[in-house]
């Protein structure tokens, strides 16, 4: 097999080819986007080497610490050809090739490139999942290598979406997975994503490659595509009892009936209370840290603030009173209006947010109901 330490000194053959690699999405939520790679194979050489972006480290110092700032270095990886075949479609996911229409001196460009990306001084670099992830990296390789000539036109089936539209439509709506990504990630997921930007997820790095031509010349960008590994039909898991609606669901309908239960005893459960009011505190912090303290440009602007209220956390002891302050029936009636809001953003689509959360909004807002009754 090519050695790599060699490749500096390798000046690729007019047989070389330069192909881009789509693969399909996996089953998990870290692989539901799918992945791409570059592929570049020359036989006069031995070379068929891949090399994708978007490689992480688990064992990494402070990993967890890291992701959750927005400090986690991804970085580029290479391996043989056929171990990157053989690995995904072990895993069933598809494998879809374009062959680039490059001249010869902007597959060496794109080349050297890559190998010079790949040194272990020069492989790592600061993940965003919007803007700098594995596909985008795909994009802008490309336009290095061929001095921006590279015309990106939209594709016939092109449909003007937001940033979160375009991760739901990879996601079951009813997920844990899609939750936790409505839940931590704000508004400014919610405009409009240029056509352009459509390209950082991997399968819409193909379909604008396909409809991409060359600047000077008109040629399209891809010469020839094929599949090189077809997806097998696999069993759809039906997942609804363990899914966030139903156990929402659930939960949504025990504290509407023990709000019931309440109001007919004239006593609000204390334990109730303090866990709906600590919970809701809990993950308000959680979510301000996410736009305040950390570097992710997707969590900025989140108004699921309207229903986890971090100062939920500080009024805690007006539950623990038997007569609450005049100005904590204030404050329930605050956090009535806030969930109201919270309908009238959803409506108006300055937000989306998670259906999973429906059936806990109602309950909350038929708690706050019932404890101001109570307090007055």
């Amino acid at each position: 097999m090519f050695n790599l330490l060699n490749a500096q000194q390798i000046k690729l053959s007019p047989k070389a080819q330069i192909s881009v690699l789509t693969v399909a999405p996996g089953p998990s939520l870290n692989d539901a986007f799918g992945h791409n790679a570059f592929r570049v194979k020359d036989p006069t050489f031995n070379i068929d080497q891949t090399f994708d972006y978007g490689r992480f480290d688990f064992e990494a110092p402070n990993f967890y610490l890291n992701f959750a700032k927005g400090k986690l270095n991804y970085s580029i990886g290479d391996s043989a050809f056929y171990d990157f075949l053989r690995l995904y479609s072990y895993y069933n996911r598809g494998i879809k090739e374009q062959v680039l229409n490059l001249s010869q001196k902007e597959k060496q460009t794109l080349y050297n490139y890559l190998l010079e990306n790949n040194k272990p001084e020069n492989r790592n670099y600061l993940y965003d999942f919007f803007y700098d992830n594995c596909a985008t990296k795909i994009k802008d390789v490309i336009n290095i290598a061929t001095n921006n000539s590279v015309e990106l036109n939209t594709p016939k089936d092109f449909k003007e979406a937001s940033f979160r539209t375009l991760i739901q439509n990879n996601l079951n709506k009813n997920s844990w997975g899609s939750l936790g990504i409505d839940i931590a990630l704000g508004s400014v997921i919610d405009k409009k994503a240029q056509s352009e930007d459509h390209m950082f997820l991997p399968e819409n790095i193909y379909k604008f490659f396909q409809n991409a031509t060359i600047k000077d010349s008109g040629k399209p960008l891809v010469k020839e595509s094929h599949v090189l590994y077809k997806q097998k039909p696999a069993l759809q898991s039906n997942a609804f009892f363990t899914s966030p609606l139903f156990i929402f669901g659930i939960l949504a309908l025990l504290i509407i009936w023990l709000t019931y239960k309440d109001y007919r005893a004239n006593k609000p459960r204390v334990w109730l209370n303090v866990t709906l009011f600590a919970l809701t505190g809990i993950i308000g912090v959680f979510i301000l840290l996410l736009w305040f303290a950390t570097d992710h440009t997707g969590t900025h602007q989140n108004y699921n603030l309207l229903w986890a209220f971090a100062l939920n956390l500080l009024v805690i002891p007006q539950l623990l009173k038997k007569q609450a302050s005049t100005w904590f029936i204030k404050y329930l009636k605050f956090l009535i209006i806030l969930l109201c809001l919270l309908t009238i953003h959803w409506i108006v689509g300055v937000q989306v947010f998670a259906i999973g959360l429906i059936p806990l909004l109602i309950a909350l807002m038929i708690r706050y109901v019932f404890l101001v009754h109570y307090y007055k």
